[in-house]
């Protein structure tokens, strides 16, 4: 619904060959072989299968964190508590499925591409300005997320992304 949908899209971004090749992207676009980009939109409990047989995970949600919209903070959320304030158009948020991987002894490795948005989505499927401008940045912290584990280097979080 609205700017929540912002994961959506910027998975959707990084399956399109146009913007990896007008991004400049080309050579880092390498570093999707091998990874599974999904849709987790709405999948609530159906995603903790995903959470149990990864060990790296990378998550990109809308937040509510009162930082201006499209505002990209990539973070090392490592439990439950950690996570900022985000949305939820279902009924199992993403906090409630961190914590179920937790109690089962299945949490992956996370790193969450938290996007700012600035209230809450309006009914139906457009992003506001603000971030539907942020996607390239933020696939672009995808990116860079999987360069640094592929290097062998943890990104620390919480860093602020340019607005």
């Amino acid at each position: 619904m609205g700017d929540e949908g912002v994961g959506v899209h910027t998975v959707r971004k990084l399956e399109e060959a146009e913007f990896l090749s007008a991004g400049g992207l080309l050579e880092m676009s390498a570093l999707l072989q091998g990874v599974t980009l999904l849709d987790g939109g709405t999948g609530g409990f159906n995603l903790l299968s995903y959470l149990e047989d990864f060990p790296v995970v990378v998550i990109i949600d809308a937040t509510l964190d009162g930082n201006p919209p499209g505002t990209i903070r990539v973070l090392r959320p490592r439990h439950s508590a950690q996570f900022p304030v985000t949305l939820s158009a279902h009924d199992i948020g993403l906090k409630d499925l961190v914590e179920s991987a937790q109690l089962l002894g299945h949490l992956p490795e996370i790193h969450l591409v938290a996007v700012s948005i600035g209230k809450y989505p309006d009914m139906g499927m457009e992003l506001s300005p603000p971030i539907e401008e942020c996607l390239p940045r933020a696939a672009r912290s995808v990116l860079e997320v999987l360069q640094a584990l592929q290097n062998g280097e943890a990104p620390e979080g919480p860093r602020a992304g340019a607005n």
